[in-house]
């Protein structure tokens, strides 16, 4: 007998504060840093240690070195900061909630309430 699959699978989201308008394809410049605002609104990226790596490889194509050899040059070169990490879903969840411009990213079974859904990745 097989076993029973689970019937609610995360799936990959980019997810944004309600005070972001940004388009799926604004993703990877605001966490390259190249697009900072969007409609007036200093966006805030912040990433998610437990899908970092797979959301720098499938919407960023890049490795974690890459990506931190980018913001290292990036930061010398015009005074940016990279993007803040949290833990998990749940502490990004609650960033991107609470902090009007922020941006990230989850695995969630349904999309998070009080967040907007960008894409799925």
């Amino acid at each position: 007998m097989l076993p029973i699959a689970f019937s609610c699978l995360a799936e990959e989201l980019v997810i944004a504060h309600p005070s972001v308008n940004i388009s799926k394809e604004d993703v990877r410049d605001v966490y390259l840093g190249e697009k900072q605002f969007a409609e007036g609104i200093k966006l805030v990226p912040v990433d998610n240690a437990s899908v970092q790596e797979l959301f720098l490889s499938r919407v960023l194509k890049m490795s974690a070195a890459k990506y931190e050899t980018a913001w290292i040059k990036k930061s010398f070169r015009d005074g940016l900061v990279a993007p803040s990490t949290r833990s998990g879903d749940a502490e990004t969840i609650e960033f991107v909630r609470r902090t009007p411009g922020a941006v990230g990213y989850v695995a969630a079974a349904k999309p998070p309430a009080g967040v907007v859904v960008i894409t799925k990745f």
